[in-house]
């Protein structure tokens, strides 16, 4: 029995070990050393939490799939419902959009469609849940001057995660650790809260890990690229997240946004940046630090700041624009002209002219950038029509060589045949 009791006590250490060690660093208190642990109630907690191990997957199934609607109730509930007219319009514009995309690579979205809400909550936030289940904050829309683009950047994140299956994912990989709070808040008979501690956490960037995040980056801008939105807007979004956030960053971002493990601020615009660059076929781009756009690597402008958006904003949503185009038509030859109020590239409306933005410059700079790029297009196509040129006359040089050879080599062959028939007639 002694020897049995040790056999339990060893597992139960190895287990805690091996948590401890698939978590990593824990925020768990450790007890003070002359504590000594029940090692009884610590086995208890241990098959106890066994049997709810079992509940709780059991649990985070039902409101993955046949409970989603129940559990999206129940978020309505928390969370309350914001009746702002504007932004419950936007949002369903945005997901209609959005998920005409994903349905398009995920025919099974039909059987388990997204269900989604505006909240309340004053905060810069937003999250996708268990059972495709998405909700917004009144704060996001708020804080990005409902700007249809960028909130469709933050709602393409989030659908990015949901098509990942993170949420599901996210709440499994903080199994072992409510394992290891339940062990050690045996000690004070906590072990009843392991599935609450869980669902509690829903919601927040605690349960979505680094890898999800740069993933759910990716297919937000590939989600809203592909409906049709700026696709400088991503760059935008965080600019104007770096500008707002200022010192008050826990209040500002909601936990999503927040946690230290993932992407920074400036390293996500800046990726953004770079997606953009490679969408316009590597011609559109922007400097960081000025806001100053170039196009096929020739200095276009920089936007002057507005009431409602700095110079650096409004520099990634323009060059968006005029990446669009780009992509849109690779081939074309584009104009810029101006009517006296707008910039037009190749058709589209690309910005506004405000008092501080000089029309001509703008039109010259653009035309002269994209004219440089045709004359680096006619440059390309001589030198490819060059070198065809020169393996024509090459492979033409190596057949009159080869006849010259067989030539040769056939009157050798007769010189040396009229030899053979003398030396035999003589």
């Amino acid at each position: 029995m002694l020897e049995l009791s040790r056999k339990i006590k060893n597992r139960v250490v190895s287990t805690l070990t091996a948590v401890v060690l698939a978590v990593g660093m824990t925020t768990m208190p450790i007890r003070p050393a002359e504590a000594s642990f029940d090692w009884a109630s610590a086995i208890g907690a241990v098959i106890g939490v066994s049997s709810q191990y079992a509940v709780l997957n059991k649990q985070l199934n039902y409101l993955d799939n046949g409970g989603r609607g129940q559990f999206f109730d129940s978020m309505k509930e928390k969370e309350g419902v914001n009746d702002d007219e504007v932004a419950n319009e936007m949002l369903d514009n945005v997901m209609t959009r959005l998920t005409t995309v994903i349905g398009r690579k995920n025919p099974d979205l039909a059987k388990k469609p997204y269900n989604y809400f505006v909240n309340n909550n004053e905060n810069f936030n937003a999250y996708c849940t268990l059972g495709h289940n998405v909700t917004v904050n009144i704060g996001l829309f708020k804080t990005l001057n409902y700007n249809e683009d960028e909130v469709a950047f933050v709602v393409g994140h989030e659908l990015g995660h949901g098509e990942q299956n993170d949420p599901a994912n996210g709440v499994k990989r903080t199994f072992p650790l409510s394992l290891l709070a339940a062990v050690v808040g045996s000690q004070g008979n906590l072990l009843e809260s392991v599935g609450a501690n869980v669902l509690a956490n829903m919601g927040s960037a605690k349960l979505v890990t680094l890898p999800m995040e740069k993933k759910a980056d990716v297919l937000g801008f590939e989600y809203a690229t592909e409906a049709g939105y700026n696709p400088g807007a991503g760059s935008a979004l965080w600019q104007r997240v770096i500008e707002k956030m200022g010192t008050s960053k826990e209040t500002f971002l909601g936990s999503v946004f927040n946690p230290s493990d993932h992407p920074g601020n400036e390293s996500r615009r800046d990726k953004y940046t770079q997606r953009m660059y490679e969408y316009s076929g590597k011609k559109v781009n922007v400097n960081k630090k000025t806001g100053l756009i170039s196009v096929n690597k020739k200095a276009v402008g920089t936007p002057a700041a507005i009431s409602s958006m700095s110079t650096l904003e409004r520099s990634y949503i323009t060059a968006g624009r005029i990446a669009k185009v780009y992509h849109d038509h690779p081939d074309e030859a584009l104009t810029a002209v101006s009517d006296g109020a707008s910039l037009y590239f190749g058709g589209v409306r690309i910005m506004d002219f405000t008092a501080n933005d000089q029309a001509d410059t703008w039109v010259s700079n653009l035309n002269r950038a994209a004219s440089g790029r045709k004359e680096a297009k006619a440059a390309e196509k001589q030198e490819e029509e060059g070198k065809k040129e020169k393996q024509k006359k090459a492979l033409t040089k190596k057949a009159k060589n080869e006849q010259n050879t067989v030539q040769k080599s056939t009157f050798r062959q007769r010189v040396e045949a009229r030899r053979a028939a003398q030396n035999m007639g003589k």
